[in-house]
C-alpha cells in the first residue's frame, strides 16, 4: 500500500472507533489482532472491540494524521486524538502507534505510544 492508502486505511479506523462502529471495526482487524496499549496491558481482538463498545476505552476526536512507511507490511501512525480512556478524563493525546499490516492490508498488531 502507498502512503495515500495508509492514510485512507488509518483514517477509517479512526473514524470507527469515534463512532464505535464495532462490525467496520471489526473487518479491518485480523482475528489474531493485537494491541499493545502505551502501559504494556496486551488485548485481544475481542477484548479490545469490547473496550470500545462498553465505553472503557472512549474517542471522540482526532486529528493531524501522519504515515511514516517503515517496510512493506509496517508503518508507523501518528495522529491527535481527543479520548477517555479507563475511566480518566478527556484529553488531547499525542498516539503513534508502531503497526504491523497483514497480508490482506488489515491490522494485525499494533503497539501504542506517544510521540
Amino acid at each position: 500500500m502507498n502512503v495515500a492508502q495508509l492514510k485512507k486505511l488509518y483514517d477509517r479506523m479512526f473514524r470507527y472507533m469515534v463512532d464505535k462502529n464495532i462490525p467496520a471495526l471489526s473487518a479491518l482487524h485480523t482475528e489474531d489482532f493485537e494491541l499493545v496499549h502505551i502501559t504494556g496491558i496486551r488485548q485481544n481482538k475481542q477484548a479490545y472491540l469490547h473496550a470500545i463498545q462498553k465505553g472503557i476505552l472512549n474517542y471522540y476526536a482526532y486529528s493531524d494524521i501522519e504515515i511514516i512507511p517503515q517496510t512493506p507490511r509496517t508503518f508507523i501512525g501518528r495522529c491527535k486524538v481527543l479520548a477517555a480512556v479507563y475511566g480518566g478524563g478527556k484529553h488531547t493525546w499525542r498516539l503513534q502507534f508502531d503497526v504491523e499490516m497483514s497480508e490482506d492490508n488489515k491490522f494485525k498488531r499494533i503497539v501504542a505510544s506517544m510521540y
